[in-house]
């Protein structure tokens, strides 16, 4: 779920050779072609030139894509209510076939980032289980998720802050960061997370990751990450060292994306004095059962 320390993940992935970050790309559809949002560049999107570069390759450029149509079939098909039909529909009928639809867009785009690029691994930041489980039909085993999870009581109390969103653009229709109610954002927790999990009991190469072990030991955490990935060798350290971040081309997701410089780790435990007593019980009672699974 997302605010569980997942970009500083996925920034750190994109540092190895071979692999290739774009940041969340369920939102590139609306936030970088209909609204032309920031990319992680500091250029709008119709100004970057790996984006142009990949719509050229993918769509033969983006002004012969119909994103109203990609925006169309994602509302159908890539939401959280339609995840149970996601899980046990079968490989025909209507679903499949709208999945089918739906993910031929990411293909093509993923084929064309790999060509500009010259990454042979995408890492693609999108949090929605929805989208996992679409993509699981296209790639099968071909496709790694890592599955990041925090104290759902951290989660909440960064759902609750307000903050702008450094990438909006004056077209953008959200120029703040979403927030929701710790009670909301302890049900989502609880939803995505068992999702996920039941994504990885169907078959989908899943790997945990606790955002509190990786910001103890980001060595080992990350070592582990990237063999995971497929990274061939010892990455470096990120708890030793302050990785030299290159420019970046990520779509939306968390502000530090646009933070020059070396990429350190550092821990984030303010909700522990931040959130109020009663939210923080109220979080916990809702995710009691789930906050145990995963030793909370």
């Amino acid at each position: 779920m997302g605010r569980s320390g997942s970009t500083l993940i996925e920034r750190l992935l994109g540092e190895l050779p071979g692999f290739c970050s774009v940041g969340e790309t369920v939102h590139l559809w609306r936030r970088g072609l209909l609204e032309n949002e920031l990319c992680g560049c500091g250029r709008p999107f119709a100004d970057c030139g790996f984006w142009t570069e990949v719509g050229m390759r993918a769509f033969g450029g983006w002004e012969h894509l119909d994103v109203r149509e990609v925006l169309r079939l994602k509302a159908g098909i890539d939401r959280t209510r339609y995840l149970p039909v996601l899980l046990h529909a079968s490989d025909r009928g209507a679903v499949a076939a709208r999945g089918e639809c739906y993910t031929a867009f990411y293909h093509r785009l993923y084929s064309a980032v790999a060509q500009v690029s010259g990454a042979r691994v995408i890492v693609d930041a999108s949090k929605h289980a929805s989208l996992a489980a679409c993509l699981r039909r296209r790639y099968g085993t071909g496709m790694r998720l890592l599955h990041v999870v925090r104290d759902p009581r951290a989660v909440a109390y960064s759902w609750g802050k307000r903050l702008p969103r450094p990438s909006a653009s004056a077209a953008s229709s959200e120029p703040e960061m979403a927030r929701c109610s710790p009670g909301r954002a302890a049900v989502r927790w609880m939803a995505q997370n068992a999702y996920l999990d039941a994504l990885a009991r169907r078959g989908v190469p899943t790997l945990r990751v606790r955002y509190e072990d990786f910001v103890a030991d980001p060595g080992g955490e990350f070592g582990r990450i990237a063999a995971f990935a497929g990274y061939e060798g010892r990455p470096p350290d990120p708890g030793e060292e302050r990785l030299p971040a290159a420019e970046g081309h990520a779509i939306s997701g968390n502000p530090m994306r646009f933070s020059p410089g070396p990429v350190g780790v550092r821990a984030d435990h303010g909700w522990r004095e931040g959130l109020a007593p009663w939210r923080r019980s109220l979080v916990s009672a809702v995710t009691a059962g789930h906050r145990r699974r995963y030793g909370y």
